[in-house]
């Protein structure tokens, strides 16, 4: 059995909760409404930059030439096309460039970010890719699910559907497993064991990050 196939219940319980939660209900009915969604694409801008961030780091770390291009493509990729796409994207839902660049991180995004440079930063290549899985993993599952309920119909949201469930999304979903799994079966007990705590605390921070976007997180003080 692989690690992500042994990981694979754990991480069920998460994926559960997401598309449970209100929000995401919600946006695979069609139903919910633009400002909780405002605010994750907000969000999920800042949260990109940073993310490259992790993939910068993580090609530093990679053991071999193959993976340290594969993460120095991913960096490309994030901050030069998806980072346009969700300009585009978020013009959609009437947010300016000029207010995505104005976002303060909610402390939800602050502190899942600031993990996952912290893990990229100061760990070991397994432990960024561990860190990172649950980002793609969970997406491709959530919009997955949705999609087999049926498509919204609001165009605005199904977009977010087929983006995540689209056969882009889940190749890229099926490396970064494939990866996992790699890694893990080079790694010892106690590597492995690390691994699955920094996946669950990812996950975790994925399901906080749609619950803060429910909520319109903002700092108190």
């Amino acid at each position: 059995m692989s690690f992500t196939d042994d990981l694979e219940p754990t991480a069920e319980q998460y994926w559960d909760a997401i598309v449970d939660h209100p929000m995401v209900a919600q946006l695979g009915e069609g139903t919910l409404d633009p400002e909780p969604f405002k605010h994750w694409v907000r969000q999920d801008y800042v949260y990109l930059i940073e993310y490259g961030r992790v993939f910068a780091l993580g090609a530093g770390t990679a053991p071999s030439l193959a993976r340290m291009g594969r993460f120095a493509e991913l960096l490309d990729a994030t901050i030069n096309t998806e980072m346009d796409l969700h300009r585009e994207y978020a013009a959609e839902f009437g947010i300016s460039e000029a207010e995505l660049e104005a976002t303060e991180p909610s402390p939800t995004t602050r502190g899942y970010t600031d993990f996952l440079v912290r893990t990229a930063a100061v760990g070991t290549f397994g432990d960024t890719v561990a860190a990172l899985l649950p980002c793609m993993w969970g997406f491709n599952e959530t919009a997955t699910r949705l999609d087999a309920q049926g498509r919204p119909d609001d165009d605005r949201y199904a977009e977010w559907i087929d983006t995540y469930a689209g056969e882009e999304f889940t190749e890229l979903t099926e490396w970064c497993l494939d990866l996992m799994d790699a890694v893990a079966a080079e790694s010892s007990a106690e590597d492995r064991e690390r691994y699955r705590e920094l996946f669950e605390t990812s996950a975790r921070y994925e399901y906080r990050f749609w619950d803060a976007a429910w909520r319109q997180e903002a700092w108190s003080i």
